[in-house]
């Protein structure tokens, strides 16, 4: 029923997962969290505290909650990366449709298998492209596909990730480590990007493509002299030096607060004190930036053919001085430019009898909101919802198989970076 709100268990309570969740505190009408599967006993009880379910749809595993009947209509899997296929495919099995944190898998391999579960079931499965769900976004894939740009023959996509993004996540973090993780900093962070290009290019096709990258900037040789292996605990640099975990975290508590203090998560009134210890007792992000174990790129190129002769280039650069999405699609008609964070873009069109050969329009868009991913994220849930509701899917429809063109795109530009920048077919499913 239209009016019945969507029931959905989370699996993975983490970050990410709770966000989507928190939809329903907003909406209850639209959304209804029933139950949680989470290997962390307090993570389970504080989820079930905060959107009301019975103890007894509590689980440790996706396994272990696959094991009974279902209950719901939908998961909100939230897992890590390198989990994602093995806790989606016995809920899949099961019949539970799926929001599905991106990336959904971690090798094509794992892919084409999770696209033969869904076709086999007829899952709804959405992935958390939030991008496609920013009025920044949105607003430009509406002018693309009107026509008013002409057709494409180039889009330039470029993201900045700041210093202390890239420490957190991708030095000293979860996904430093491709080993670990099962991620390559391409597929971790900007598969969001290679995403939003292919949906821009849409029913054009990838289909080929090259990339170059390597660690630049993180390395033990480029460690300062003297620099110890923990910032608060032996390193004499601890307040000069400008990727100190004192000066990124300590000084600033709130920046990174699900990351750097995850060991202190369940106890209330955290105070500095307590995150000095925790640095002095293993914390991770305590650690020197050059003498981590991370060992995917701080920076990469990618350059990909479309079937019609267009192209599209992307720059993930890591360790700038703050985060930054830029993006310039150029047509036949006209071209748009602009800064994701800044909510606005520039649409030229060209115009022969103009005295400068070209009108340009400032399309401004903070009026409609900022939070979450530039208000992708409260967007995507909404669809997510209308999309198990009706079927329908709308222009920014993360359904799984409008989802493929992108991530098959970054797995093969990751190929191409080990095979020094050989071009490599795209193959789409």
């Amino acid at each position: 029923m239209a009016n019945t709100p969507i029931t959905a268990v989370i699996v993975g309570g983490g970050h990410r997962a709770v966000i989507y969740a928190d939809y329903s505190l907003k909406h209850p009408d639209e959304l209804k969290i029933v139950g949680i599967a989470d290997p962390d006993p307090e993570r389970r009880e504080m989820c079930r505290l905060k959107y009301g379910f019975d103890k007894a749809h509590c689980f440790e595993s996706a396994a272990e909650l696959a094991a009974v009947p279902r209950f719901a209509d939908a998961v909100i899997n939230g897992t890590m990366d390198h989990q994602h296929y093995d806790t989606s495919v016995p809920l899949l099995e099961k019949g539970y449709d799926m929001l599905l944190e991106k990336p959904f898998a971690v090798s094509e391999d794992e892919m084409r298998r999770l696209l033969d579960v869904i076709r086999k079931n007829g899952n709804k499965v959405m992935i958390c492209h939030v991008l496609r769900y920013a009025p920044f976004y949105l607003a430009l894939k509406q002018r693309v596909a009107s026509g008013q740009l002409g057709d494409i023959l180039n889009i330039q996509m470029a993201e900045h990730v700041s210093y202390h993004h890239l420490s957190t996540s991708y030095v000293r973090g979860k996904w430093a480590n491709s080993d670990k993780s099962k991620t390559t900093m391409l597929l971790a962070k900007s598969c969001h990007d290679i995403d939003v290009m292919a949906w821009l290019m849409q029913p054009d096709k990838p289909v080929s493509v090259s990339s170059v990258g390597s660690i630049f900037q993180f390395k033990p040789e480029n460690a300062p002299e003297g620099a110890g292996t923990r910032c608060t605990v032996d390193c004499p640099l601890v307040d000069s030096c400008r990727y100190s975990a004192k000066k990124i975290y300590l000084e600033h508590p709130d920046r990174w607060t699900c990351y750097a203090w995850a060991d202190l998560e369940h106890k209330k009134d955290q105070t500095e004190q307590d995150r000095i210890e925790s640095f002095k007792n293993g914390n991770p992000y305590n650690r020197c930036m050059y003498k981590c174990d991370n060992n995917v790129v701080d920076h990469q190129s990618v350059l990909v053919n479309f079937r019609s002769g267009a192209t599209g280039t992307f720059n993930m650069v890591g360790g700038s001085a703050k985060s930054m999405r830029k993006i310039h699609i150029v047509g036949t008609l006209g071209e748009a430019y602009g800064v994701f964070e800044e909510n606005r873009f520039t649409v030229s069109m060209i115009e022969s009898d103009a005295p400068s050969g070209y009108r340009d329009e400032i399309v401004d868009l903070n009026e409609a909101g900022s939070e979450g991913h530039g208000g992708g994220d409260d967007n995507l849930t909404a669809d997510f919802i209308r999309y198990l509701r009706t079927g329908e899917q709308s222009v920014s429809c993360t359904a799984i198989e409008n989802s493929v063109a992108g991530h098959l795109t970054v797995f093969k530009a990751d190929e191409s970076r080990e095979k020094g920048g050989q071009l490599v077919t795209i193959d789409l499913p």
